[in-house]
This record gives C-alpha cells, sequence and structure tokens, in this order.
C-alpha cells in the first residue's frame, strides 16, 4: 500500500487552489486528477467572469469567498503574469418596472463592501452606445481571466512547492481507516483506478471533485451518509456572435433565482459570447442545444435590440454543480470538514458554481486554514 500526506481529489481550479494553499502550508500534496489533463470539466467550460462580489446573501461563504478571491485574485494574476482584463460591468434594468430592483441591487452590493455607481439610461449610453435600458450600474472591478493561463500558474506553484499531480487517476472507491490493514488509524484509504491502479493511504484528504464530488463521498466507507447534499445539473449553453462585439463590457441583466440570465461577456481574444442559460438536465451532456436560440435571440434583444438576424452560432455548454433544485432558493457552498464528514482527515466541498472561479484563491487559503 502507498502512503500520502494530502491527497487533493480533482484538479480543477478550486482544487488546484486549495492544492497550493496546503503545499504553501508545508504540507506534501498530491492531486489526483480523473481526467487526461487539469481543468477539463467545469472549470474550462464558464464564462471567465471576475465577479466583483454584487449578488450575494450577507454572512455567506460566497460573499465572503467573491470579495476576499477577487483581490486575491488580480493580485495573483499581476504577479504570475496572468492574462487578464478589467472590463468592468453593466447590469442593466430593463425598464422602468426593473428599477427598484436595480436599486435594490446597488444598496445589496453596498452593503457587501461593493460600490457601483447608478447611471440612468442616457449615461449607460455614453458608455456602449448599443445598450438599451432604463438604468443600469456600473461595476469597476468586475473582468475576465484567462482560466487556462490561471490554472496553469496554480499548477506551477503546487509543484514548485513539491507537489504533484497524478492524471488518468479516478479515485472508485475508499475507507476510513480505523484499524492496521486499513491504513491506520487517522488515516483514508483510497482505492485509485486507472494504468497504475493502487490502494493510497493519506493522512488527509480533499474532496473538490466538482461534479463528481457527491458520487465520490458516497463510495468512501465511513462518510456518514446523511452529509452527503443532493446534486442537481443545471446546464448552461453559450453561443457565440459573428461579426463585431456590440459592448467593450460585460453586460449582465438583474439576477434571478438560479441564475445571473444570458448576459454578454468576452474571452480574452476579444470574442463575443452570450450565455449561459438555465437548463435543468439529469446527465452530463455538453452538448449545445442550438433549439434554444430562439431564447437567446428573445433575450439578448431586450437590451440589444440590433442584434442581427442569424449572428448566434452555438459555442459550448457547462455544467453547475447545484445542490438545490429547479424553483429551489439559492445554496451557500458547502465546505465539510472532519466533524461534518463523519471521518477524521477528510474534508468534502460541494456545489462550488458560480463565483467558484473568483472565489478560488480565498477557498483555498480556507481550507488550508481549516485543516493545518
Amino acid at each position: 500500500m502507498e502512503t500520502a500526506d494530502c491527497v487533493v481529489i480533482g484538479a480543477g481550479v478550486v482544487g488546484l487552489a486549495v492544492a497550493r494553499a496546503m503545499a504553501r502550508k508545508g504540507r506534501e500534496v498530491l492531486i489526483l486528477e480523473a481526467e487526461s489533463m487539469f481543468g477539463s470539466v467545469t472549470s474550462s467550460r464558464n464564462s471567465e467572469v471576475i465577479h466583483a462580489g454584487i449578488y450575494y446573501a450577507h454572512g455567506s461563504l460566497k460573499e465572503r469567498f467573491c470579495v476576499e478571491g477577487r483581490d486575491k485574485l488580480y493580485a495573483f494574476c499581476d504577479a504570475y503574469k496572468v492574462n487578464y482584463k478589467r472590463t468592468t460591468k453593466l447590469v442593466y434594468a430593463e425598464d422602468e418596472s426593473q428599477v427598484p430592483g436595480l436599486r435594490k441591487l446597488q444598496a445589496h452590493a453596498a452593503k457587501s463592501g461593493v460600490y457601483m455607481t447608478w447611471m440612468e439610461s442616457r449615461e449607460a449610453n455614453r458608455l456602449e452606445p448599443a445598450l438599451r435600458c432604463a438604468a443600469a450600474l456600473h461595476s469597476p472591478l468586475s473582468g475576465i481571466v484567462d482560466s487556462h493561463g490561471l490554472m496553469l500558474a496554480l499548477l506551477g506553484d503546487v509543484e514548485t512547492a513539491g507537489g504533484a499531480i497524478a492524471y488518468n487517476s479516478p479515485v472508485t472507491g475508499g475507507t476510513a481507516g480505523t484499524q492496521s490493514g486499513a491504513g491506520g488509524a487517522g488515516h483514508v484509504v483510497l482505492k485509485v483506478g486507472g494504468k497504475d491502479a493502487m490502494d493510497l493511504a493519506a493522512r488527509t484528504v480533499i474532496n473538490c471533485a466538482g461534479l463528481g464530488a457527491q458520487p465520490l463521498s458516497r463510495t468512501i466507507k465511513g462518510i456518514a451518509p446523511g452529509s452527503i447534499p443532493a446534486q442537481h445539473y443545471a446546464k448552461g449553453n453559450y453561443f457565440y456572435l459573428s461579426g463585431k462585439p456590440p459592448f467593450t463590457r460585460l453586460i449582465y441583466p438583474l439576477p434571478g433565482i438560479a441564475s445571473l440570465g444570458i448576459h454578454y461577456t468576452l474571452d480574452m481574444s476579444g470574442q463575443a459570447r452570450f450565455g449561459p442559460d438555465l437548463q435543468w438536465v439529469t446527465t452530463l451532456d455538453y452538448h449545445v442545444d442550438e433549439s434554444r436560440v430562439d431564447l437567446f435571440y428573445a433575450e439578448i434583444r431586450k437590451y440589444w435590440p440590433d442584434l442581427p438576424e442569424g449572428a448566434l452560432r452555438p459555442g459550448y455548454s457547462g455544467i453547475r454543480p447545484k445542490i438545490q433544485g429547479p424553483g429551489e432558493p439559492g445554496v451557500d457552498f458547502m465546505i465539510q470538514t472532519p466533524d461534518q464528514t463523519g471521518v477524521n482527515g477528510f474534508i468534502a466541498l460541494y456545489g462550488i458554481e458560480s463565483p467558484g472561479l473568483t472565489s478560488s484563491l480565498a477557498i483555498g487559503d480556507a481550507v488550508a486554514e481549516r485543516v493545518v
């Protein structure tokens, strides 16, 4: 049986940030990744937006980690030469009926320490002439980031600190080590598949498997079954724009219950894209549903009425790892320590959806503080 000090399962942006924070605390870190490369699932299928922290419930982990993580992310990108753009963002009211909601959002954000400038329609049009709105909020702290470059820099820091990553190494099960022959008390024994399958006894195991977090925890004997939350898949389709981008800033509608709405973003190359929508699904299917393009045209034309017919083409899709179902109120990030998982040395992260990318460094530091 092989042994390890700290095993992080999952090499998405959050797993990499957790691994980096643990390694910088002096732990010997091994990352186990089921895929053939890092960040190939949820972390490569999002808007790459750096969120300011304007939407989240006061006192929640999402609020705390987004605001803290945003500042840490900008500083990290500067220090490690990761490409990003502080594009800023406009959150708009479609008509006068939405203006009170926009005022409420401004006040909510201010209580989170995030201040946005109120703009009447004419002022917003000075910034973005193509935008149709009754009013808008200007968020100066929002931006976009090269998510691949970010993850590459995080992994580089892990390896510099002595950590390592093993690809094509799915965790297929495990046992809480409570007796000799099972790794010894205080260890978790993982069954690792792949070409070089093995049993691995680890002092600390951190489940950062994203969409696979709940199924993975269910395979670990000793995990309290009641500690594992429900899992729901919320698919989001994206469509690219053919032609010249109409806006230089991010454009967002007022947020819904489970989604920030079909918004406008740019990637680092300047390609304009719209999405995601919200489509509850039961399987991990990343095929872009082209039949939803009519919905996109209708939603986009609420703020960009000049969108030409035929200008949208299928892009990509992502699936959010929700722990609330359709029609249910939003749920906070869930980070369970051993007193909740029921297994000494086993930490589990569930429901790390947006703003997970923005929050990643703050999440990593918080997990490392709790563990170390």
